[in-house]
């Protein structure tokens, strides 16, 4: 991810959203271990909301007609 931002030679506002995910992502190595967590049959929230959200744009777009 850093690397991607770095090779275009983005400014340093364009790469600040970049950095802080990686930020993010670097300092809660620890918790993200998603596949463990699965073969444990434990829930993962972000499986959860994802569902929720796609359920949520499909009623939307079923409610209005675009086109």
């Amino acid at each position: 991810m850093l690397r991607s931002a770095t090779l275009p030679k983005l400014t340093p506002q364009e790469r600040k959203p970049v950095d802080t995910c990686a930020r993010y992502l670097l300092n809660n190595a620890k918790y993200l271990k998603y596949d463990d967590y699965l073969k444990a049959g434990l829930t993962i929230a972000t499986r959860l909301i994802e569902g929720a959200c796609g359920h949520l744009i499909k009623d939307r777009q079923d409610r209005y007609h675009w086109g």
